[in-house]
């Protein structure tokens, strides 16, 4: 397992550590409250360094990469960016990917533990193309700002003279001290939000720089704990957590914002099209309010039921101190998937009622 390259920084300040797809993550500071409430109130910094980060160089890339994903690629602009799944030929998921057009390259932010896999699927369609690809996560780290007074502590960072507005947009920073710095616009629990890809030579000194901007307006740097309860709260499915190979996009709710209806060719586009003018997916995820019988937190796999009938289980879960309730995700059968529909959730131990509500999660 490879460290953080922060990872004394981080235990500086108290951390405690955890492990996400074998990736060294930090859990938490010590008040998982305040940084929960600080990602929903202020803002929070979270380092994102353990996951995966490729750049696709050559001449061929943006039209190698666009007939392998969901969504558009060939269009892009540098500066711009889009959401995206990587499938099989069969609609099957194998990664979603937030994509970059820079000026010489393509990067592509996804998962931890998913770099082989990821570029062995891609290396599989290279025939003639000039394209290479290269494991970027040595070279540049990864600081994420969120929450609704995020763009304040970009602010303070006295870096650039204007912030991408658009989201998937970003700026390029060339600092004499630092090198070349690039700042995207990506909300990623729901709320404003931006991402620094930063050189790992000066990934110290920018998490230095915002710690002492968040001090000014009581912004904290938070764990994976609080994060993942944000995270689940607005609703945004996780590949490897609320998503994996057995899922097609369709099932996921990404269609909203991953998936082009009207590009040309890509691998698995036939079947994502079929399924989309012939029929429905049999079953999709949904965000799941659970009763006070649930005193624990479900776990991944706990099943749903409609009367006797299993329709559903649990992907993620968590006690949100917002909602001062225990809510889930998980996938639930087309024929009784409804808002304001209600399951019984059930595992060896307990069970208890699951009621569906709209994404995100709101207080009653």
């Amino acid at each position: 397992m490879e460290t953080l390259a922060l990872h004394d920084f981080h235990e500086g300040m108290g951390a405690r550590f955890t492990r996400v797809n074998g990736a060294d993550v930090v859990s938490g500071y010590g008040d998982v409250l305040r940084e929960h409430a600080a990602l929903r109130t202020s803002a929070a910094m979270i380092d994102l360094g353990f996951r995966s980060r490729l750049c696709l160089t050559g001449s061929d890339r943006a039209r190698f990469l666009h007939g392998q994903v969901t969504n558009e690629v060939s269009a892009l602009r540098p500066g711009e960016g889009c959401y995206a799944a990587l499938i099989t030929a069969k609609g099957r998921m194998q990664s979603d990917l937030n994509i970059y057009c820079l000026q010489e390259e393509l990067l592509l932010d996804f998962e931890p533990g998913l770099t082989a896999a990821v570029s062995e699927r891609l290396e599989k369609y290279i025939i003639a193309d000039d394209v290479q690809i290269v494991d970027m996560a040595p070279h540049y780290g990864l600081l994420s700002v969120q929450g609704p007074r995020a763009g304040a502590i970009v602010t303070g960072l006295g870096l650039m003279a204007e912030q991408p507005v658009k989201p998937f947009n970003f700026v390029k920073i060339t600092e004499t001290t630092w090198g070349e710095l690039y700042l995207m616009n990506h909300s990623r629990v729901g709320t404003s939000g931006f991402d620094l890809f930063i050189p790992t030579a000066a990934l110290g000194a920018i998490a230095e720089k915002l710690l002492v901007t968040a001090k000014s307006i009581g912004a904290v740097f938070c764990g994976w704990e609080a994060f993942e309860t944000a995270r689940i709260e607005a609703g945004i499915p996780r590949f490897a957590s609320d998503m994996d190979e057995s899922n097609i996009p369709l099932e996921t709710g990404l269609e909203n914002g991953a998936i082009s209806f009207n590009k040309g060719c890509y691998i698995g586009q036939e079947v994502i099209s079929r399924i989309r003018t012939y029929g429905q997916v049999t079953k999709a995820l949904r965000g799941l309010r659970l009763d006070n019988n649930w005193k624990s937190i479900p776990i991944k796999g706990d099943k749903l039921f409609h009367g006797e009938k299993e329709v559903g289980y649990i992907t993620s879960a968590v006690f949100s101190s917002t909602l001062n309730s225990n809510i889930a995700l998980g996938y639930v059968r087309k024929e009784v998937n409804q808002v304001g529909n209600e399951l019984t959730l059930r595992n060896a131990e307990r069970e208890g009622q699951a009621r569906i509500v709209e994404l995100p999660f709101k207080s009653d």
